[in-house]
């Protein structure tokens, strides 16, 4: 390499990272009126839950983390077209993402750890590889994190996540300053706060993105967007469809609510939220049932989160596009209840 090139090397990465960013939404780092963005996510309505990771490969709904490194992520594809088409073609307004699980692994290129999916066989940063998607089909972009995983000190598996509070705000660091604007982020506390308070958690995003939501779903209330894990559609002040988190009722902070469930019924063997086992891929929920619900969220403002999960290939499975397909086309008005 000669001297000339050494010297447009900066250049060229500046040209480079101008050039994502005017690919993407610009982050706004003004905090914009809660009246106002309260409006802008409840617009939002109905979205997908994208939860893809190493229990996609377990048939577990958590996969101990024990023994395992970057290549017990399998996945031999990765269509984010698919998903963000899929979506579009439902009537979504948004893709809310899973980044990193109990298990610590990352779907994103993180500097934090070398259990990540750009060292799986996949190669790929598939966040960025998502944002480019949604860039294109005019879907917004939420995340899910694990506050607590069962890499960090103390940790056991399936009991403990441990504590380590400077990844994790590494880890959302980088996930609010590297892919553009996020509508919140959905804080799993199963595994405890990963050594960060909540309160703190909540000034960390601000900081960063002052116009992204921190929700969670259980633990000390805190952030502005009320979650309901396995809830239902209710009123901002009404927690009965609040799920996990009915616990916080009486919290004044929320400006927003969401709810959350997976599109699989109940069934024996293999994960809710992930792809569970090839045996099950006839199971789905009814796009009727669907739709009520997409109904209620219309009905009280609030925005609906169907947890559909991509499979070894990266795909959702056929009868989720279909169903969701039907949704959409209830929506549309194009066939009736």
């Amino acid at each position: 390499m000669n001297l000339l090139n050494i010297k447009l090397m900066p250049l060229v990465a500046m040209l480079f990272f101008l050039g994502f960013l005017r690919g993407s939404a610009q982050i706004n780092l003004n905090r914009i009126d809660n009246t106002i963005r309260a409006k802008e996510i409840s617009e939002m309505k109905f979205g997908m839950f994208i939860c893809w990771s190493f229990s996609t490969f377990s048939g577990q709904e958590w996969t101990p983390t024990e023994g395992k490194d970057a290549t017990y992520f399998k996945a031999t594809g990765c269509n984010t077209d698919q998903w963000c088409k899929v979506a579009k073609d439902a009537g979504m307004g948004y893709i809310l993402f899973l980044t990193k699980h109990h298990d610590g692994f990352c779907l994103w290129d993180t500097k934090t750890t070398e259990k990540k999916v750009t060292n799986s066989a996949l190669r790929i940063d598939v966040l960025a590889k998502l944002r480019k998607s949604c860039d294109k089909y005019g879907i917004k972009l939420a995340l899910y994190f694990s506050e607590g995983d069962w890499t960090f000190p103390g940790a056991v598996s399936l009991k403990d996540g441990g504590k380590n509070p400077e990844i994790k705000k590494a880890q959302l660091k980088e996930l609010l300053t590297q892919y553009g604007p996020i509508e919140y982020i959905w804080f799993d506390h199963a595994q405890g706060d990963g050594g960060l308070s909540h309160e703190d958690t909540d000034k960390w995003v601000e900081q960063f993105q002052p116009n992204c939501l921190p929700g969670y779903n259980h633990g000390t209330p805190a952030g502005r967007i009320r979650l309901g894990e396995m809830g239902s559609p209710s009123a901002l002040d009404d927690f009965s469809g609040a799920g996990y988190n009915k616990q916080a009722a009486g919290y004044k902070g929320y400006i927003a609510a969401e709810f959350t469930y997976p599109i699989l019924p109940k069934h024996d063997g293999g994960a809710m939220w992930f792809y569970s086992l090839p045996k099950h891929d006839q199971l789905c929920l009814p796009a009727n049932k669907l739709y009520l619900d997409y109904l209620g969220a219309l009905k009280y403002g609030n925005i609906f989160s169907l947890d559909v999960g991509p499979d070894y290939k990266g795909r959702i499975r056929d009868i989720d596009v279909e169903t969701l397909r039907k949704v959409g086309n209830y929506i549309n008005g194009k066939i009736k209840l």
